[in-house]
């Protein structure tokens, strides 16, 4: 047990505090103001204060935490050895940098919080963040900063027991196209055949003839080769079905149709899933509960995971309507353009809404990889993007934290220009094991 004496706990404290010698060190620990208690402590103890009370491992906080709202915060970042921080402590402080303010800055996304341009979808832009415009968004440095505070701790406390924790892998799969041909009504696969054809796509055309004349199976229909290479490699597989009206983006198969429904109660039987919400459900809390009204009604289960398609977040707004409406996992926080960590850190944390100053109960999960942009935005080979997806495995391998990807069972097909995907997704799962 770890005491930390700090003049005043605040709910920011406490979050972030907890986030990481908790979340991610693995270290219980316990809070005073009380200045005598902590003073007669004999066990390992830190003060978080502006001065030390002696010679106890000191850190000298930053005002962020103390503080409430949003105000306008100068970073001046600089490196901790050769990993970018900010808020410098001094020379007292044990550590040169107040890691637990500058975390909560990225964690809680303060940034987005303030005034931005979107991107052309309405999204905050990677390029917009402090990680980026820094050179650390491929870096979870939340959890690399407490790794170099937990050298400090040992140097300090040396008989103190550490634990490690595990290292986990969590592959999630988008289905916001369940079928390539299936279930897409007359209009839309008479404009397919006269697309097809007049483009010279003639092996989509065969095989599209083939499909509805239930000769072939349906490319798209990946689903049990994913589920089997979950099993085998021992990785929590999660499916996520977009189960909306069509729309200009959202382009799924009917939400009534009932091959779709079908199809999903038969996944759902061998695997965990969550539900994919629209485009539009990003502000509009009605379609958002709409949505979420028909998933539950067919599965007959509570749906308690989540993603906004196109990974559009408003933060806080869209976190706000999730836990509005009994959402308790998001994993929606990453970058549809980057590969990388949107909040810096690749260990699950808690939603803190700083509209209200609290922590709310949605757990984000924030993906590292997403294969689109590697496929179709930087036109990787699948030996280039098996590389990027291996060098963001080893930074979360690095810190112990929790690694997650978005792959899409399109992606998965023979219908991909090179099939060789579905050969990454395999590797990728078999890198986590060893």
């Amino acid at each position: 047990m770890l005491l930390i004496y700090t003049h005043k706990i605040t709910p920011r404290l406490s979050y972030i505090f907890k986030h990481i010698f908790v979340r991610i060190l693995q270290i219980p620990i316990i809070f005073t103001v009380k200045v005598e208690e902590f003073v007669a402590h004999n066990g390992p103890k830190l003060t978080y204060t502006k001065a030390p009370l002696g010679k106890e491992f000191f850190i000298r906080n930053h005002k962020l935490l103390f503080e409430q709202g949003i105000n306008d915060i100068p970073i001046n970042m600089s490196k901790w050895d050769d990993i970018p921080c900010f808020f410098a402590t001094g020379e007292q402080s044990s550590i040169p940098y107040d890691i637990f303010s500058a975390s909560f800055y990225l964690i809680s996304r303060y940034e987005e919080y303030q005034p931005h341009v979107a991107d052309l979808y309405e999204r905050f832009s990677a390029t917009n963040s402090l990680a980026y415009q820094h050179g650390f968004l491929e870096k979870p440095v939340v959890d690399i900063w407490a790794y170099k505070l937990l050298d400090k701790l040992k140097e300090k406390y040396p008989d103190y027991n550490f634990i490690d924790r595990e290292t986990t892998f969590i592959s999630t799969i988008n289905v916001n196209n369940a079928f390539a041909y299936k279930h897409k009504g007359i209009v839309r696969n008479i404009g397919g055949f006269v697309r097809d054809f007049f483009k010279f796509r003639l092996r989509s055309f065969t095989r599209r003839f083939l499909v509805l004349s239930r000769i072939k199976e349906d490319p798209y229909n990946t689903y049990e080769t994913i589920i089997s290479l979950g099993k085998q490699y021992k990785i929590k597989t999660i499916f996520f079905f977009l189960f909306s009206e069509y729309t200009t983006f959202d382009k799924n198969v009917s939400y009534a149709n009932t091959g779709y429904k079908l199809m999903i109660k038969s996944i759902i039987d061998y695997a965990p899933f969550g539900q994919l919400f629209s485009y539009y459900t990003m502000r509009n809390n009605q379609k958002l509960h709409k949505e979420k009204k028909h998933l539950k009604s067919l599965v007959n289960r509570p749906i308690s995971k989540s993603r906004q398609f196109y990974n559009r977040i408003e933060i806080p707004k869209t976190y706000q309507n999730l836990i509005d409406f009994g959402i308790v996992e998001d994993y929606s926080m990453g970058y549809y353009t980057h590969c990388g960590f949107r909040a810096s850190t690749c260990t699950p944390f808690n939603f803190y809404d700083l509209d209200f100053e609290i922590q709310t109960p949605l757990k984000v999960f924030s993906f590292a990889v997403f294969d689109e942009y590697l496929q179709e935005t930087q036109q990787l080979t699948p030996k280039e993007a098996l590389l990027k997806i291996y060098t963001l495995q080893h930074e979360v391998k690095k810190v112990h934290g929790t690694f997650v990807s978005i792959f899409h069972n399109a992606t998965l097909s023979d219908m991909q220009v090179n099939d060789e995907w579905v050969k990454v997704y395999e590797k990728t799962l078999n890198n986590y094991i060893k």
